[in-house]
């Protein structure tokens, strides 16, 4: 993932304004408004009986949901004083699940929503009024105050003073770190005799003026169903963090999701703070690129879902409700008004919407051919998957196992000895492909078990011969979670794997079940938009008998990755379940061979670690932004801000300055000595591999160009790896020698 110095400078002070990008996707959802109260009802009863604790509802969780729902509404405390909120605890904390119960969901969405709309645009209005002072003379901030990097862990503010205070600490936080943006991006473009991105650019409080308005439209367009949505999500996630409602439009994104496979026009959409929404990115073969008309660039300022003339004005319009327009169902068409990137001039355009082709969404691989320094050649794979994908609305649908199989059949053709799996910012997904795919590499035998709220424990097994008996190494960071680590965890608790990456990962333990509302619906109840509930029905354990729950899978050789500085991890959320141990499965035998080279493994990687620049600088940036993160504190004071940035950019030159002269000798070595061959599903039936090389554009997608980060000059990588990568090649070819 890249991670660019003008990017953290251009971070946003108050995040819920910050740009969004969202992929124009799915099937639309299209029904009569739904019954909320019968079921906001079933939803209540569905998930005491279906959870994992089979905690009742009850006058201490009536609080917990209280403070959940402020929690969602609310997650930096910019809106509710402390002294509002045991007002609304006086007024609901004693009967909240009982309006569930009832079937008075829907009244007590819209009333909760009322108490948080009106004191979230009170404050916006605030905000706009500080903004327009600015409009006439920006500060000097040339005191010593300092604003909270984050409020979300901190005390709400006592009254409305204090809430004032914070608003203006923020909005100055905000104000000072676009001034210090466009400094810093104009003295680069002249350092670099280049035309200033910035004097296209509105005034400063003009433009966060526009980054609030959207803002305040978010909270005004926010209709019965996202009302319902927020409040159930707030009962749900008050039994863990990992249970919630899905709306019947967000029901549809979970499907999509799940499968990798989407169907839209093929666009990548993002919010412009002059109200429009812009195409940031166009897939490559998808419906929009196919038709030709839309442009990287173009900005949307209207509709038309069915082309049937009813236009929506879509500025300043959510990217979310956006894209529910844009969306649509197969072979039915869209109408879009769009304003060119380059001019003001206004066209309209008709796409009609398709299957999206979306490869980076599923199971690639390459095949690394190295020359050692004793005149070996070495074969490594390494398969890349996103996400543990299944199709849950076709029998026949793409599935993750069966993408993953077919690469690995071929890299035993290759004559591959040692393989990489990938899982960095793998989420999760199916627990039936993740079986499937450890038994590729242990053959019969336990994967993973399963408790239930009645305490009956089943170990799920699979069976079969094992494909791959080479050296395995799997990459693994705090964002791998879920199905990731299931599959961490029995290929470590088997002995045929090496884990390496961040200390750990993510930590989630637990296994949800998604159960459609309208089969819980009385017979002669409306089913239409009922949506979904996902409910946490079980707890998973590695075979060893330990859960991952909380303390997730820790890799056996930590390496510096840009994750670990983030504060990521199931410990991170509210609510959460707790850890524990079962006894470890039977039927099971720990390889023993990879704890017993495991120290000079480990030993080695220390070696080349410490020797490896790029490494190193990770691992400065790891220690900076925990110092960061532990300080939670910005200083006002332009003077100290700017030098605290100057430093950053004079080190992002040392750094691009070193690179350059070191990844051209590292490019000349590997052009001797490596060798990479594209294997992505296309490619498992043909007569020959393709060879990578570093001018082949192997994205999915077309993006539009960034003209400050390419100020930025970031210096490329050579042969299409990464550090990580490189490393975990040396420690797959470390496994396959030690005796």
């Amino acid at each position: 993932m890249k991670t660019t110095l003008l990017s953290r400078l251009r971070r946003l002070a108050f995040a819920t304004v910050a740009t969004v990008a969202g992929a124009v996707s799915c099937t639309s959802v299209s029904y009569a408004e739904p019954d909320y109260d019968t079921i906001g009802k079933q939803f209540a009863l569905v998930l005491q009986n279906a959870h994992y604790s089979r905690t009742r509802f009850s006058g201490e969780m009536y609080a917990k949901f209280l403070e959940s729902y402020l929690q969602l509404a609310d997650p930096q405390q910019l809106y509710f004083t402390e002294e509002d909120v045991n007002v609304l605890r006086d007024k609901y904390a004693t009967a909240f699940g009982d309006y569930l119960l009832a079937g008075r969901t829907r009244k007590f969405a819209e009333v909760l929503h009322h108490e948080f709309s009106t004191r979230a645009l009170e404050q916006i209005v605030k905000a706009e009024k500080i903004l327009a002072e600015y409009e006439k003379q920006v500060p000097a901030f040339d005191s010593d105050r300092t604003t909270p990097r984050s409020r979300r862990k901190l005390p709400r503010a006592k009254n409305d003073a204090e809430l004032d205070q914070a608003w203006r600490d923020m909005i100055d936080d905000m104000v000072l770190t676009e001034v210090l943006r466009r400094e810093n991006v104009s003295r680069l473009a002249a350092e670099q005799g280049k035309a200033d991105p910035m004097l296209k650019e509105k005034p400063v409080a003009e433009k966060l003026a526009s980054r609030l308005k959207r803002l305040r439209n978010e909270v005004e367009e926010n209709d019965t169903e996202d009302m319902v949505a927020r409040l159930l999500n707030a009962v749900a996630r008050t039994y863990d963090p990992h249970s919630d409602y899905m709306s019947a439009k967000e029901e549809q994104r979970f499907k999509d999701m799940i499968k990798a496979s989407i169907v839209g026009i093929g666009a990548q959409l993002s919010e412009q703070d002059d109200g429009s929404t812009r195409v940031e990115g166009i897939v490559k073969g998808g419906p929009a690129a196919k038709n030709g008309q839309l442009r990287l660039g173009d900005r949307i300022i209207a509709v038309d879902s069915l082309n049937d003339g009813q236009w929506v004005d879509i500025m300043f319009m959510s990217i979310d409700k956006v894209v529910d327009l844009v969306r649509g169902k197969q072979g039915v068409p869209v109408k879009l008004r769009v304003l060119s990137g380059e001019s003001a001039e206004e066209r309209e355009i008709v796409i009609t919407r398709d299957e999206v082709p979306m490869s980076e969404s599923l199971a690639s691989g390459k095949i690394v051919e190295m020359k050692t320094p004793e005149g070996k050649t070495r074969r490594v794979g390494i398969i890349t998957l996103p996400s543990f994908y299944m199709d849950l609305d076709s029998t026949g649908g793409v599935r993750c196992a069966a993408d993953v199989k077919k690469i690995l059949v071929r890299m035993i053709k290759e004559n591959v000895e040692g393989l990489i799996v990938d899982l960095r910012f793998n989420g999760g997904g199916s627990l039936e492909e993740v079986r499937k795919m450890v038994g590729f590499f242990t053959g019969a035998g336990p994967v993973v078990q399963v408790r239930d709220a009645r305490g009956q424990r089943e170990r799920l097994t699979v069976s079969g011969k094992k494909i791959f008996d080479g050296e395995v190494v799997v990459i693994c960071n705090k964002l791998s979670a879920s199905a990731s680590e299931i599959f961490a965890g029995a290929m470590a608790d088997y002995g045929r794997a090496v884990i390496v990456g961040d200390e750990s990962t993510f930590g989630k333990g637990t296994v949800q079940v998604p159960r459609s509302l309208a089969d819980y619906l009385p017979y002669f109840s409306s089913r239409e938009g009922a949506g979904m509930i996902k409910v946490t029905v079980q707890k998973f354990y590695r075979i060893n008998g330990a859960s991952t729950q909380l303390k997730g899978v820790e890799s056996d050789i930590v390496l510096p990755m840009s994750t670990a500085a983030l504060q990521l991890g199931e410990g991170e959320l509210d609510f959460v379940m707790p850890y524990d141990e079962i006894q470890p499965a039977a039927g099971y035998v720990k390889d023993g061979r990879l704890a017993r080279i495991m120290p000079e493994l480990q030993r080695r990687s220390a070696a080349r670690v410490a020797a490896d620049n790029d490494l190193q600088y990770s691992k400065w940036y790891i220690d900076y932004r925990r110092n960061i993160t532990a300080k939670n504190v910005d200083s006002l004071n332009k003077e100290k801000r700017a030098a605290e940035n100057e430093e950053l950019v004079q080190r992002q030159k040392d750094i691009n300055a070193d690179r350059k002269t070191r990844y051209a000798k590292l490019a000349e070595q590997d052009a001797a000595n490596l060798r990479v061959l594209r294997l992505k599903l296309d490619d498992v039936n043909a007569a020959e591999l393709p060879v990578i090389t570093k001018k082949e554009d192997d994205s999915y997608m077309e993006e539009v160009k960034d003209p400050e980060e390419e100020l930025e000059e970031e210096v490329e990588y050579p042969s299409t790896l990464d550090p990580i990568l490189r490393e975990s090649l040396h420690i797959v070819t470390d496994m396959i020698d030690l005796p």
